[in-house]
């Protein structure tokens, strides 16, 4: 049986309550740069188990009526049609996403930066869509010497050339799509801006890892390096904090390497900075609320495992992978790790070297192991689905779930009519023809309903799955992964 090991209600209350704590130090203004996720925060739910995907969104609601957000995405990203890993869609439409959800909850956005800016028509284009849309958005400008050429960025032709993003309340959340959207400089210029106004405003960091106050080398700490492999992030002992208190505190490379740098633009802003060491502009409280660390260390080092098979089948893909799975490696290594501890992948491989066909297991929340394998009417993902809703539901394996009379006409269509080679169906037809099927079968019924059940569980396919597949069990939130291996040898893999 999973464990959860950490307190969320503890944490909400505890986060809001520091966070109204630091709106007070800065006299009432305070410019919060939010680093990951504020809605499907899935990785700190992976790590953190107990945490919820959505309990930065909640802690925001407790501070909703002092609190707006603006939105940064980086020129470069629009024009490059960058793409959120998690969910697929590119940057400029994931901005427009997160405000309807913002706005559905109530929260108040109040504009979007187009950071980075240097001309690129498909920003301008971009920005006259939100303008159409009634959405306000401004530009910040590259900087030539930034962040090292401080005399020019904290001056009229640096920050100064910017817009000036109007704001009206207490607390100005800056988040973004993803990382290197600009967030810091978003809050720096307007900290600029808010100075020649005669404004007296504050920047906090709000960044849920890596966890200042555990181990540097705890799993939880080293799964997010694996998270940001490919940014080549390191977790580190923060010096400033060191000297400066004599506590050990943790950071990563890239905020202690600009933290004098931005000692230097306060000192410019303010005439003093008000923090010591990069550490203390953080506003984290989730180490406090870590109240079994057995059951975190062993959900951290999953993680690790599953960046390390994605990092694997990306490769396998086409893309440039080398240094990130040497890296990853690199962090197994650190932890002891093998890919014999993720049990749903040492399952799948042993069962395939018995069978010689593709195999797919899962983990159900009470530890079994369910496998499933290509068939001649389901490949082995959806097999491994049927199978594991049927051990849920308690339906002995040789009852049948979908009828024939149901699967057929799914078969026609796919080779008859829309020129589909493969007649198994994915997991996605699967699910449609469960649910077809339960109109008038009551097995059918009890297993589509144990569907929920599979929220989290661990789960591993021999092959390469299709993006449709892969697309499922995302929305499903099982925690899939595969071996970087395609079923077949043609050179062409949708």
């Amino acid at each position: 049986m999973k464990k959860t090991g950490f307190d969320n209600g503890k944490y909400l209350d505890m986060q809001s309550e520091h966070i109204r704590d630091r709106i007070a130090q800065f006299g009432g203004k305070l410019y919060m740069e939010f680093g990951g996720k504020l809605f499907d925060d899935y990785h700190a739910s992976r790590v953190l188990p107990g945490f919820m995907p959505d309990s930065k969104l909640k802690m925001l609601l407790k501070l909703k009526e002092q609190a707006e957000i603006v939105i940064a995405v980086s020129a470069g990203a629009i024009d490059s049609n960058k793409r959120r890993g998690d969910i697929g869609i590119t940057y400029d439409m994931e901005v427009l996403r997160l405000i309807d959800l913002f706005r559905g909850v109530g929260l108040y956005v109040s504009s979007v930066v187009i950071t980075q800016y240097n001309g690129q028509k498909t920003a301008d284009a971009f920005i006259r869509r939100l303008e159409d849309l009634g959405i306000r958005a401004y530009r910040h400008y590259l900087i030539e010497g930034y962040p090292s050429n401080i005399p020019l960025i904290v001056s009229k032709d640096g920050y100064g050339k910017n817009d000036y993003v109007e704001t009206s309340r207490s607390l100005v959340v800056v988040t973004a799509p993803g990382p290197g959207s600009g967030k810091m400089a978003v809050c720096l210029s307007q900290l600029y801006h808010e100075n020649q106004r005669g404004i007296k405003a504050g920047y906090a960091k709000f960044e849920t890892f890596p966890i200042w106050n555990i181990p540097l080398k705890h799993p939880v700490n080293l799964a997010y390096e694996a998270a940001t492999a490919d940014l080549k992030d390191v977790n580190m002992i923060d010096p400033f904090h060191l000297e400066a208190y004599g506590k050990i505190a943790v950071n990563y490379n890239r905020d202690v390497e600009i933290f004098p740098v931005l000692q230097e633009i306060f000192n410019k802003i303010y005439g003093s900075s008000p923090y010591q060491s990069p550490t203390d502009m953080g506003v984290n409280m989730a180490g406090n609320c870590i109240f079994d660390d057995e059951a975190v260390k062993d959900a951290s080092c999953q993680e690790i495992l599953r960046r390390y098979y994605t990092a694997l089948c990306e490769q396998k893909k086409g893309a440039e992978k080398a240094e990130e799975i040497s890296k990853l490696e690199l962090l197994m290594n650190q932890e002891g790790l093998t890919t014999d501890d993720r049990l749903v992948a040492k399952a799948a491989g042993e069962r395939e070297s018995v069978i010689g066909e593709p195999v797919a297991a899962i983990e159900l929340p009470d530890g079994r192991i369910i496998s499933g394998r290509n068939q001649e009417l389901l490949g082995a993902a959806s097999a491994m689905l049927l199978n594991a809703l049927k051990e849920l539901a308690g339906i002995p394996d040789e009852i049948h779930l979908l009828a024939s009379s149901v699967i057929k006409p799914v078969q026609d269509l796919k080779v008859q009519y829309l020129g589909n080679q493969n007649p198994r169906l994915h997991t996605d037809e699967v699910l449609v023809a469960l649910s077809v099927s339960a109109a008038e079968d009551e097995n059918a019924r009890k297993a589509l309903s144990c569907l929920p059940m599979l929220k989290d569980c661990d789960a591993h396919c021999s092959v390469i799955l299709s993006p449709v597949d892969q697309d499922i069990f995302r929305r499903l939130h099982i925690n899939m992964t595969c071996e970087p291996k395609y079923q077949n040898n043609r050179l062409f893999h949708l």
